[in-house]
């Protein structure tokens, strides 16, 4: 089975242009913000820090996702949304066969969705690998979760033979 979230790229370029667009507003009407406190400065750091951390939580969550479990291996990728075709910077990949499957998780946060993969490394350790999954829609997740449960079931089979 294969999968990505790759139609989430235009909402996101999306989101960054509202944000700057915000970004420029308040540059632009901040006297309309001094009522909130009696300081300006202080009123300006803090829609800043605002801006800021609201951008770095996008940066964070928006990540591209592949799963692709045709054939003996399996492939999963994350990757940044913007800049990948020039700056591959926050590239992460996993590539393992199926027999090598434990274990998986789905873990639900406020604002943050992860996998967590249980991996057999040929030393007989485990090998723990997490992948954002935050924009991938609950449809394709289930998809993913049904592919992962079947591997792992075909495991524990082998396993008691």
């Amino acid at each position: 089975m294969r999968t990505n979230n790759g139609k989430i790229r235009n909402v996101i370029i999306s989101v960054y242009f509202i944000l700057i667009v915000i970004a420029i507003i308040m540059a632009t009407v901040f006297s309309a913000f001094k009522d909130l406190t009696g300081n300006a400065t202080y009123t300006f750091l803090m829609l800043l820090l605002g801006f800021v951390g609201l951008l770095f939580l996008v940066h964070w969550i928006a990540k591209y996702f592949e799963y692709d479990s045709d054939g003996m291996k399996v492939v999963l990728i994350n990757r940044g949304l913007l800049l990948t075709d020039y700056l591959n910077y926050r590239e992460y990949k996993v590539e393992f066969e199926k027999a090598d499957l434990i274990s998986y998780k789905f873990s639900n946060y406020l604002v943050y969705k992860s996998l967590t993969l249980y991996i057999k490394k040929p030393s007989g350790n485990t090998k723990r690998a997490n992948f954002n999954v935050t924009l991938v829609n609950r449809k394709k997740r289930k998809y993913i979760r049904q592919s992962l449960r079947k591997m792992v079931k075909a495991n524990r089979n082998k396993e008691t033979i």
